[in-house]
């Protein structure tokens, strides 16, 4: 650790450091963050570019009291470093360690748990109006990307502000970037207002001019109506001032003193403020400054080349996925894909090089992107929606409304479902299975492996009679991927895979955890037990012969990578429960808690998810089975 940032204990600590020593600082600051994430792994590239604006934050407000909210929290790493928490930070986002994101209970400095983005602008602006309801004087302030900025609920909260007009300070930090380069009309305007240098200067040189009109009343009606109608055509921020912001900037985002300076009068102004900060993902390490998106989400890497200490030969899900789109698109010239801001992680990059036309990333819109696949798919195409599971929470109404409800042939590809790992309790799709099978005619499936994961897209499409979800986990599979479309099998909905015969106990698995499910059988069986062993493939609709099976083994056992409240097996237990038959079941998933972070393998033995306690349950099951006399 650097000898300035050993000194800094907590943020009032910065104002016993010479000017010259905050720049030094910054140095200090992203030597650690690179040595930290890269062993850790973390949001690289994003907290590097807030560095200065960190530091000059800090200065300015008197944290914890005026209060920083920071939209996503992938960028503040600094923030984490300033406000006492140096000594953890090699623990960063390790199980039992620092989180990646903003975290409550981690420090007072943190204001709220954040992870998904575009909610600062809301949550500051019910903390300043709270403020104004108790009478208190402290300072708010919502840090926002402008990724984050295009999400509608950004909007929504501008919109609010301008009308409540109370004080708050909005700091867009723009370096045009979300997780992957900005994409719409917001992207833009920005890129005008900070490339262009003569509109720096045109607020101040409009209002000199229309000042030294001579006359009267009615030249000075004219001149505001002038002053309106010019401002409009020359005036940076006047989307920001017509929603009933005082806009300011842009400011250089690693100029410390030019960012004290801008926010020093920021805070002193009244009513709603922007201020337009101007920065550079991945500053001060090269390989980020060249390669952003690659460096925004990254695992252990070698700081010398930038390159991943750790790679795989294995195919992920979302590598399966991938190449199976592109050979269905390219076989069938009404697929198109959408994305919300992830097409590198959801594996939508080289759909977008191939298909350019049929492709689509709204930006941070998950609501947009569900919709808009709604018109897409009544307008005769065949669309396809790749969100990660804990992202596609934000357009649920949208998946309701918009899609099942018109009953609408679109896939949902929802990658990262079940346990993320290090990102945690914000990112962990957790809930997937539980919000998604209790909408009417949508088809929810999950595969065990990546070959499965290619039946069920193909499948989906050939079913072709409403909308389909396919939920599949984070990183690698088995079995390998297949090379030709006409290889791959198809599937009749419903149908679940009975993969191993019993007749003492029945375990019903789905996704990630049918592999836990098979390898804990095969221990039983060896111990002298005989379970049965069924990867159900469907949540819904679920297969009827689980009743038959479930019947025969006397007792049923089922395994999720989800929260077990409304989730798979609070399916199988509601389908024998209709159809009259009494067994026991026993729900084996997530806990009904928000998981932490840390490794899948950690996080699963947490909870319980492992061929061990499976064996557990199992035979406690059938112990009581056998006492009962079933």
């Amino acid at each position: 650790m650097g000898k300035l940032l050993a000194q800094i204990q907590k943020p009032q600590d910065l104002h016993k450091l010479k000017s010259h020593q905050l720049e030094e600082l910054a140095c200090e600051i992203r030597t650690e963050i690179i040595g930290t994430v890269s062993k850790t792994g973390g949001h690289l590239a994003s907290s590097l570019g807030t560095v200065e604006l960190t530091i000059a934050l800090h200065l300015t407000f008197n944290s914890p009291k005026d209060k920083l909210i920071w939209d996503v929290g992938h960028q503040a790493y600094a923030h984490k470093l300033l406000t006492g928490r140096q000594k953890q930070f090699h623990t960063l986002r390790q199980y039992g360690g620092l989180a990646g994101f903003p975290r409550m209970q981690e420090s007072p400095h943190d204001i709220v748990d954040a992870g998904h983005s575009s909610t600062s602008i809301s949550i500051a602006l019910g903390l300043a109006r709270g403020r104004d309801l108790a009478g208190t004087d402290e300072n708010i302030v919502a840090i926002i990307g402008d990724g984050s900025m295009g999400g509608g609920m950004a909007f929504e909260a501008l919109n609010h502000a301008g009308q409540l007009k109370t004080d708050l300070l909005v700091i867009l930090n723009d370096n045009e970037m979300s997780i992957s380069p900005n994409v719409g009309a917001l992207s833009q305007y920005l890129t005008r207002l900070r490339t262009d240098p003569t509109l720096t200067r045109a607020r101040e040189d409009v209002d000199l001019l229309l000042k030294k009109l001579p006359g009267g009343p009615a030249v000075v009606r004219l001149a505001e109506r002038l002053k309106g109608s010019i401002k409009y055509l020359v005036v940076p921020g006047m989307l920001f001032e017509e929603m009933g912001f005082t806009y300011l900037g842009p400011v250089d985002g690693h100029n410390i003193p030019a960012l004290c300076r801008a926010l020093a009068d920021a805070r002193h102004r009244k009513g709603p403020v922007l201020l337009h900060v101007v920065t550079k993902k991945g500053k001060g390490y090269l390989p980020a400054e060249q390669k952003p998106d690659c460096f925004h989400g990254v695992g252990p890497f070698h700081i010398q080349t930038g390159k991943p200490k750790h790679t795989c030969l294995t195919p992920t899900y979302t590598e399966a996925f991938s190449q199976t789109l592109l050979s269905l698109a390219e076989e069938d010239d009404k697929i198109c894909a959408i994305t919300a801001a992830m097409p590198d992680g959801t594996g939508l990059q080289k759909f977008r090089e191939r298909f350019p036309e049929r492709f689509y990333d709204v930006g941070i819109a998950e609501q947009h992107a569900v919709t808009f696949a709604a018109g897409l798919a009544l307008a005769g195409q065949k669309p396809v929606v790749a969100i990660y599971s804990s992202f596609l929470q934000r357009a649920f109404d949208q998946i309701i409304h918009d899609i099942c409800l018109p009953n609408l042939p679109v896939v949902f590809a929802v990658d990262r479902a079940g346990l993320v790992g290090e990102d945690g309790h914000t990112h962990h799709g957790a809930f997937d299975l539980s919000y998604l099978r209790q909408i009417p005619n949508l088809t929810v499936l999950s595969p065990s492996n990546l070959q499965e994961l290619q039946s069920m897209l193909k499948s989906a499409f050939l079913w072709n009679t409403g909308p389909v979800a396919i939920r599949y986990p984070r990183g690698t599979g088995e079995g390998g991927t297949y090379t030709r479309l006409e290889d791959i099998p198809t599937l009749n909905k419903g149908v679940a895979k009975q993969i191993r015969k019993g007749t003492n106990g029945a375990i019903f698995a789905i996704g990630a955890a049918v592999s836990l499910a098979a390898e804990a059988a095969e221990q039983l069986a060896r111990a002298g037990h005989d379970p049965m062993v069924v990867d159900a493939r469907f949540v819904k609709p679920l297969d009827p012969r689980l009743v038959t099976w479930a019947r025969e083994a006397g007792f049923v056992l089922t395994v999720e990578e989800n929260v077990t409240s409304g989730g798979f097996g609070s399916a199988v237990m509601e389908l024998l429960a209709e159809k009259d038959l009494q067994v026991p079941v026993h729900c084996l998933g997530l806990p009904d808690k928000f998981v932490t972070h840390g490794s899948v393998q950690l996080l699963r033995e947490e909870c319980g998810l492992t061929v061990e306690n499976i064996k557990g349950i199992f035979i406690e099951l059938e112990r009581k089975n056998e006492i009962s006399g079933r």
